[in-house]
């Protein structure tokens, strides 16, 4: 792969899905492209690059996919879990008393582990009358389809999902587990990109957008925090990653006193247009280190 192949290349994914690969993971490029080129007929990266530079649509989707990864587990890094069932749900459901809903987005669905396990917390802990809809979105429909499907294997169901949840919430058939309907039908999966308009979704009490942002750079993420706060609630919550912050990047949110990764819309913040208008499509997922 010449230097200029890699160049073309970083600059695609960023357009394309947002991400950004530095300067040293040619290695990474050439470990997930090359079977996708040999796939595809060709002879190698060089190849691959002068067809995308053809304009095959479907090829380039396939190099996005191929160079993200959909990384994720049932109620990963458990301590958000808690947050909202400890902390921001009996806040909620106080604030939302007449109403009796809860509208939450996840961002970056993947394969649907992180809605789920929202979902089930939610069956668990709302009391009788109350509904929850929780949308999920991710930029892959192949992620989405299985999803949808709400079928894991054995090593997925493993995977921070305690068995009693699993007992009481999945059906066993055969060598796989598919979670029951009622718990399938509490979330709404549907394609969207980040760096297009989102406010058709609504507005929100909670936002998942965890392990998203991290790789992408300063103008990208101020640009998304800012259009997330415009349909977050006056007194809702937006949930970040680990390694996520919005601290030095924004003021639309200020971190949640107590409550690691979990931060708030800033009341003395007047909304505004976009900060960085005329941003590319973000693939809402995290391309491997």
């Amino acid at each position: 792969m010449t230097p200029l192949d890699y160049e073309y290349l970083r600059k695609l994914l960023k357009d394309r899905s947002g991400l950004l690969l530095s300067s040293d993971k040619q290695y990474l490029i050439e470990s997930r492209l090359l079977p996708l080129a040999r796939k595809a007929g060709l002879s190698g990266i060089g190849e691959l690059v002068q067809k995308l530079k053809s304009g095959s649509e479907p090829l380039i989707v396939d190099v996005v996919e191929a160079m993200t990864t959909n990384e994720t587990f049932f109620f990963r890094d458990k301590v958000p879990f808690d947050h909202v069932r400890d902390t921001v749900l009996p806040q909620l459901l106080k604030a939302r008393a007449n109403r009796k809903s809860i509208r939450i987005w996840c961002a970056a669905s993947s394969t649907g582990q992180e809605p789920y396990s929202l979902a089930m917390l939610l069956k668990d802990a709302l009391p009788a009358g109350w509904r929850a809809e929780i949308i999920a979105t991710d930029l892959s429909l192949e992620v989405l389809e299985k999803a949808k499907a709400g079928i894991y294997t054995q090593f997925e169901v493993q995977r921070g999902l305690p068995i009693q949840l699993l007992v009481k919430h999945f059906k066993q058939i055969g060598d796989v587990w598919q979670l029951n309907p009622d718990i399938r039908s509490m979330v709404r999966y549907q394609q969207a990109n980040l760096l297009q308009d989102f406010s058709y979704l609504g507005i929100f009490d909670i936002i998942f957008c965890r392990n998203v942002l991290i790789y992408f750079d300063q103008p990208t993420k101020i640009d998304v925090f800012g259009r997330m706060q415009k349909i977050t609630e006056p007194d809702g919550y937006l949930f970040l990653g680990a390694a996520e912050t919005v601290i030095g990047l924004t003021d639309a949110y200020r971190a949640c006193p107590d409550l690691r990764g979990v931060y708030v819309p800033n009341p003395l913040r007047t909304a505004s247009p976009s900060l960085v208008p005329g941003l590319g499509t973000l693939a809402q997922k995290t391309v491997a280190r």
